[in-house]
């Protein structure tokens, strides 16, 4: 009974959120002049965290919440309640989806969409294709531009829609079949942007082998290269300190990787450029020693002669010169102090074996 009562209650809940969210659709629709703050204000609603109350309501059950917590790795939003509801009870998206269409080239129409109706676009059954890649497009624009949101804040609230597309759509053929082939292309590119920033690293591998055929594969070359050439471009769009020192970090993947000539002087010539203070990159002191490291890691051949061009190519900025200096003061104090410490504590640990002994 208690169990009816709840799941009433749920229902009633979300029947309430999609009424909210159709209503504020209609009135961009019939309101130029404030469509896009309308639909912005929506989309902030809709990837807002649910707060406790509604979690009890809308997943009936501690232990529910603690699942959908854990299946979507951090906070339960309201998208992701949205979007399985829909995939459940599409007949309750339909008035919603009409609307977005209809609102198709305003800014946020492809983002709303995209967080609504990501599970339904691979669950329903769409026989016209041009609707069909219609929709397969507007999820990728539309997940590329909320994945950009969390790039330039530095959050993971779009998480769980990227895993979805990832885990249940790229690594899953029969559903990855659902959309045509050209979007399965834009797909994986739009994936092997963000694999790194969302942490799937050890998901490459499964990735690289689901790769649909490219029509010009026998000039960029296979998935690996398509791969890294992506993420090259992508790691030179990055203006986020912490998110490009997380990528970096990342490249330690990449090892093994059997790559063309022309693909891997491209990722060496995108490493090189945030190795060097300046333009065009202007890389901080910490993402250049992290490019260093992965430049090292990745390509250990001619390690030494690459440090020493470096150091001679410093010796061309001499504004450079006192932080450089002061740097190297500071590393060689720390050098001596942690040596220093080594000895004390392994002096210590003797005397208290001998003692011991004694």
């Amino acid at each position: 009974m208690a169990s009816t009562v709840s799941t009433a209650r749920s229902s009633a809940y979300l029947t309430a959120l999609t009424q909210e969210i159709e209503k504020k659709l209609q009135r961009a629709l019939t309101s130029p002049s404030q469509r896009r703050n309308l639909l912005q204000e929506l989309f902030a609603d809709i990837a807002l965290e649910v707060d406790d109350r509604a979690k009890v309501i809308l997943l009936c059950s501690e232990d529910a919440i603690t699942v959908a917590e854990e299946r979507t790795e951090g906070p339960i939003c309201y998208y992701n309640v949205l979007a399985d509801h829909f995939v459940h009870v599409p007949q309750n998206g339909k008035p919603i989806l009409d609307l977005i269409v209809q609102l198709w080239s305003q800014s946020f129409a492809s983002n709303i969409f995209s967080l609504l109706f990501h599970k339904w676009l691979f669950e329903a059954q769409l026989e016209n294709s041009d609707v069909l890649l219609r929709y397969s497009s507007a999820l990728v624009q539309g997940a590329t531009n909320v994945f950009w949101i969390d790039i330039q804040t530095n959050t993971r609230r779009f998480q769980s829609l990227f895993q979805y597309l990832l885990e249940e759509v790229a690594l899953v053929p029969d559903r990855l079949k659902k959309i045509p082939l050209q979007a399965q292309r834009d797909l994986f590119i739009l994936l092997s942007r963000f694999i790194f920033f969302y942490n799937l690293g050890d998901k490459l591998g499964c990735f690289l082998r689901q790769f649909p055929d490219f029509p010009n594969a026998f000039l960029i070359g296979g998935a690996a290269d398509i791969f890294v050439t992506e993420l090259s471009d992508q790691l030179q769009k990055l203006k986020v300190e912490p998110v490009l020192l997380h990528y970096l970090s990342q490249l330690k993947v990449l090892q093994g990787l059997e790559l063309r000539m022309a693909t891997s002087t491209r990722l060496k010539t995108c490493l090189y450029s945030f190795t060097s203070p300046g333009a065009p990159m202007y890389p901080t002191r910490a993402v250049r020693h992290s490019a260093w490291d992965a430049l090292d890691l990745l390509y250990p051949v001619g390690r030494y002669p690459r440090h020493i061009i470096s150091l001679f190519f410093r010796l061309l900025y001499p504004w450079y010169w006192p932080s450089s200096f002061w740097n190297f003061i500071k590393s060689c104090i720390l050098a001596v102090f942690y040596t220093l410490l080594r000895l004390v504590f392994s002096g210590w640990d003797k005397v208290r074996s001998r003692t011991k002994e004694q």
